[in-house]
This record gives structure tokens, sequence and C-alpha cells, in this order.
């Protein structure tokens, strides 16, 4: 059976919001290279409590606190390569814990499906917290990336995620380093999420038809799509997905903000004005992986899960 499978019933799985923006909400200081990930190590509890909100608020898919968790990142902390792998592991844990309580809670209700843990594995350029997962052009070469992210892959796959998630993917090299990493577990599936520059092209140049031939190429994806862009983008990066794949598609943008590096915050007016039509014109277009990313809260959430089953139930 396929990792996209149950869901609802209209075939959408409703994926959950910013894990990070609803750590800060609740008081976490986040301003550090490691972002959300420090909770990991300090906090550990609370990032269990937000996947289980998420999972209240209608998500099928909780995507772990490992995005920016890197050995490099964790050795920065004074943590040795054990001591940041097991850190990276408990991401796993925490998010799986989460779906116990919710499952074992009144809350949920009858025609709610098994949720998935997602493993989050972010970019190079996210260890690097200096905006670079929305550049893309590292300096490094195709070894450094694997050598990078192999040992996030093997700790994220030996401790239970249902599927991956290569989100806020910049390039098509990396995606591809990725991608070829992957087949070293052949049972293992992945949706691939990319960041783009404009409503055509990568964050570093590439059309989107690119990515959706590479992301095709592999039987290892299960969907592929865009993330962390701004709401106002993700109508036309779908049309030309769809052109260029019949894949499934992935769709969770920001709030339309933007990312500043330099004062770690985000900046500018957001754009998440209508959750609900947003995502029923996106699962129009074909997007069957909905949620959002920075920025977005449990209240999206539950407002596009409402839309999505209502528009199933009329339709």
């Amino acid at each position: 059976m396929s990792p996209l499978e149950p869901g609802l019933e209209s075939g959408v799985l409703i994926l959950d919001g910013g894990l990070a923006t609803e750590l800060e909400r609740r008081g976490a200081a986040l301003s550090d290279r490691l972002w959300s990930a420090r909770l990991l190590l300090d906090h550990p509890a609370l990032i269990r409590e937000v996947h289980a909100d998420y999972f209240r608020a209608g998500a099928d898919v909780a995507t772990t606190a490992s995005y920016q968790a890197s050995l490099d990142g964790f050795a920065a902390r004074g943590l040795d390569r054990r001591a940041a792998l097991s850190l990276i592991a408990r991401s796993v844990t925490l998010a799986r814990e989460a779906r116990d309580i919710f499952w074992h809670s009144p809350e949920r209700t009858p025609e709610r499906s098994w949720p998935l843990v997602a493993g989050s594995v972010g970019p190079y350029g996210a260890a690097l917290a200096d905006g670079s997962e929305y550049r893309g052009r590292y300096t490094i070469g195709v070894g450094q990336l694997r050598a990078f992210h192999l040992p996030r892959l093997e700790v994220l796959l030996q401790s239970g995620v249902d599927l991956l998630a290569l989100e806020t993917q910049p390039s098509l090299s990396e995606a591809g380093v990725l991608l070829d990493l992957l087949t070293r577990w052949p049972a293992a599936r992945a949706w691939v999420s990319f960041t783009c520059r404009d409503e055509a092209h990568l964050a570093e140049g590439p059309p989107i038809e690119d990515a959706a031939r590479l992301a095709s190429e592999s039987s290892q994806v299960v969907a592929v799509g865009v993330n962390c862009v701004a709401p106002a983008m993700v109508d036309e990066l779908l049309r030309r997905l769809r052109d260029a794949t019949s894949l499934p598609l992935v769709a969770y943008p920001n709030s339309g903000e933007e990312w500043d590096a330099a004062g770690r915050s985000w900046i500018g007016a957001g754009g998440w004005m209508d959750p609900a039509g947003d995502a029923r014109r996106w699962y129009a277009a074909g997007a069957r992986l909905i949620g959002g990313c920075c920025r977005t809260t449990p209240d999206t959430i539950r407002e596009i899960r409402k839309a999505l089953c209502e528009s199933h139930a009329s339709g």
C-alpha cells in the first residue's frame, strides 16, 4: 500500500503547518542556528504537544522536527555524532508519540485515518542558517552534499518514519543527490518539494518543470510540489507541474512573508487570505498533499481540512 493511503476518502492528505511558528507562539525562543531542532535537546515535550495539536486540527501527517537538524549543527553545540543522531531519532519518536496520543483521545472522530509521520529532510542551506534554502548555489560539491545528508536519511528511516519529506529544496542538483541516496533503501518513499524564486523557476533558477521530470524518474517518489513559497505563486506552479508529471502534487506554502536571514525574522505582509478557497483550487489543480509551512498554524490546517471535507461531501 502506498504511504499516501489511506487518507481522506477524496484521496487528499492534509499536511501539518508551521512547526516552528507554533513553537514560537507557545513561548519557545528559536533564534539560534538550530531553529526548532534546538528543542529536541531543550524542550522535546513541547514539540510532541504541537504535533498532537496539529493532528487534532485535522492534519493527516506530522512532519518531524528534523528540518534543520544536522551532525554539523549539533556538533557546534558540543554534541558528538552519537548524541546528534540520537536527537534526530528523537524527532521521529516525538511525532509517533503524538500520533498515539491523538489516536487514543476522545477528540478523534471515527472517519479519521491512521496518521503518517514524515521525516523532514531540509536542504543543506537550512543548516547554514543564512537563508540559503531560498537561494541555493552552494559552494560545496556533490560528495560533501552526500556526506551531509546520508546520516540523516539513515537515522530517520531506521527510526520508523512512514515516508520522507525532502522539502524546501532550492536546486535540482541537491534534490538529485537526495534521490540517489534514497535508492539505498528501496522500500523507502518520499515526497519532494521545492522553493521557488517566482511562479516558474526554482530558487536556483531552473524551470519548475525540470523538477517535476526529475522526481518522475524515481520510483520512490510519491508526490512532487512546492513548499515555503508565497501562496500567490502556488496556482501557476501547480499548473506547470501538472503539465510535466502525472505524480500527485504537493502544496504547502508559507504565509507570504519573506525570511530576513540577517534579522532571523519574517517580514512583510502575509498572504493567507483564504486557506479554504486556496485549498479547493489546489486540489482541483492536482494537489493531493495540502498544508502549510512557515507562519501557518493549527487554525490554518483546520480551515483547510474543513473545506476539503465539505467539497468531497458535496461533490
